[in-house]
């Protein structure tokens, strides 16, 4: 307790204001602390330091004019709430850094917001290495002035201490035990200034080292301390999922492509004077695989049969691509009986039900080659709808052919047909995703196979190409935004013009009217 007069004179001092405030003397004014000698009667409550402490000052005015002011030590409360916002702002911090690091499924990317933000909320600059089985590891800087610079450091880091631990996922060194002298030249941006203090924490992943975060603060800043280690740490743990997730999902996207790359359909081009055209519609618009296919294995020397397949897996999705997948291998093998359609579609049979699968396909074998300025098939079906043929004048007939399915019969029986296309007219194969498309003006209406086929008399003369993209805006329009199966159709037209072959005999020719 404080007295004061109207004169600002100290009035009477209790025996804990004496300790608290030595120079303080009856009759005298008050030099120390400023801001209670500063304090005019009347006014509120004060606060300031006073020596390492803090304190509040309350004022009680007196009868005679004096002002008793109240010292109350508030240090530790103080402290308290210093240490409440600060841990408020970690929070937010990396409340903001989980938002921004989940934002990218991209490695560089992740690597990016990591320097950044290190750079502007922990320290003056942030390398983020990543570990590779290269010699040269990926690197990002964020400078003193918030740039990102890319680049690479040798796998050999051995004269920065710490950086190799960090690397391989060992826990940090305190910063306090790295001399700021140890940081390479490759670590320090350009224009940096002498490094006052660092740390380097490792970036933790899913099971394996995600990398390692470099923290840079100029001198005279103050080193970093037990706190900021910590909540580097909780950042990088954040950083490290990030990162790993985004190294993971690039190593799947990769080895998904590569797979992919042999299941998705073949881009078709016109063989041996035969146009070959091919479409397809996953029953999932965001896959990109599924039951369906088709394939065209063109013709080994000139004059001799292109082998053309369209089929239908059971089941739809991944799992039914898989097994397209094993089917087409298969009957790739089997080109050299291409000649004998039932011999291939029985061997295929046999591979099937050893591999005891509880699948089945579908599927139509289409062997095609050009005879002056017609095209001859044998079209063999295998449980399959059988190919229409329109013919140049509009009609449309059904192939006579037919058979048992494949892969669910330890025996089975097949038919084929052999026809003749004369310029212009053309062989349609297609799977099931057409006919049973449900859609049309009361929304659950089957397209079906008359419909089909009356659509195809307008198509008479067209194209393979055109034929296909016909067929299948027909069916995109039927569907609607409903739901609908895996969709492959397949068109094989004798062209309309002269066939003049390639001088090698194997590649497209060109075709004069």
């Amino acid at each position: 307790m404080v007295v004061m007069d109207a004169a600002g004179r100290v009035a009477e001092l209790n025996d804990a204001a004496r300790v608290l405030l030595p120079g303080a003397r009856v009759g005298e004014a008050l030099s120390a602390p400023g801001w209670l000698a500063a304090a005019a009667p009347g006014t509120g409550s004060v606060s300031g330091a006073v020596g390492e402490g803090f304190f509040s000052a309350r004022p009680s005015a007196l009868a005679d004019g004096d002002t008793v002011w109240w010292l109350v030590e508030e240090t530790a409360y103080r402290s308290a709430v210093e240490e409440l916002e600060a841990e408020r702002e970690r929070t937010r911090f990396l409340t903001e850094a989980s938002s921004a690091l989940l934002a990218s499924l991209n490695l560089q990317r992740c690597m990016e917001v990591t320097a950044r933000l290190a750079a502007e909320h922990l320290a003056d600059a942030a390398l983020v290495i990543a570990p590779t089985t290269a010699k040269r590891l990926p690197m990002v800087l964020c400078d003193q002035h918030g740039r990102l610079v890319h680049s690479t450091v040798s796998s050999d880091v051995g004269n920065v201490p710490g950086l190799p631990e960090a690397l391989r996922g060992f826990p940090p060194v305190p910063s306090r035990w790295i001399d700021p002298a140890a940081a390479a030249d490759w670590m320090v941006p350009e224009g940096f200034g002498e490094v006052g203090s660092l740390t380097i924490t490792p970036l933790p992943g899913h099971g394996v080292p995600a990398g390692a975060l470099v923290l840079l603060r100029r001198a005279p800043r103050a080193a970093f301390s037990e706190s900021e280690e910590a909540s580097a740490g909780l950042f990088a743990a954040r950083a490290g999922a990030a990162m790993s997730a985004a190294r993971l999902y690039a190593e799947q996207s990769a080895i998904t492509d590569i797979l992919m790359r042999d299941l998705l359909p073949p881009t078709l081009r016109e063989v041996e004077g035969v146009e070959f055209a091919g479409g397809y519609r996953a029953s999932v618009d965001t896959d990109r695989v599924g039951g369906d296919f088709y394939d065209v294995h063109p013709a080994t020397q000139h004059g001799s049969e292109s082998l053309a397949v369209l089929g239908d897996v059971a089941g739809k999705g991944l799992e039914a691509a898989v097994l397209t997948g094993k089917i087409r291998n298969t009957l790739h093998a089997l080109l050299p009986l291409g000649d004998d359609h039932g011999r291939m579609l029985r061997l295929l049979n046999n591979s099937l039900r050893n591999a005891h699968s509880t699948r089945f396909v579908t599927l139509v074998l289409a062997s095609a080659r050009r005879e002056e300025r017609d095209v001859l098939l044998r079209l063999t079906s295998a449980g399959h709808a059988p190919p229409l043929i329109l013919r140049r004048e509009g009609s449309v007939e059904k192939a006579d052919t037919g058979g048992s399915l494949i892969g669910v019969l330890p025996e089975i029986a097949t038919r084929t047909a052999e026809l003749r296309l004369a310029p212009g007219e053309t062989c349609l194969l297609y799977t099931d995703g057409v006919t049973e498309a449900r859609g049309g003006p009361l929304g659950d209406t089957m397209f079906g196979e008359e419909r089909l086929q009356r659509s195809l008399r307008g198509y008479a003369g067209m194209p393979a190409q055109a034929v296909v993209e016909r067929v299948q805006m027909l069916a995109d329009e039927w569907i609607g935004d409903g739901s609908h199966d895996d969709i492959a159709v397949l068109a094989i037209t004798a062209p309309r013009g002269a066939h003049l072959s390639a001088v090698d005999g194997t590649t497209a020719g060109r075709y004069t009217t």
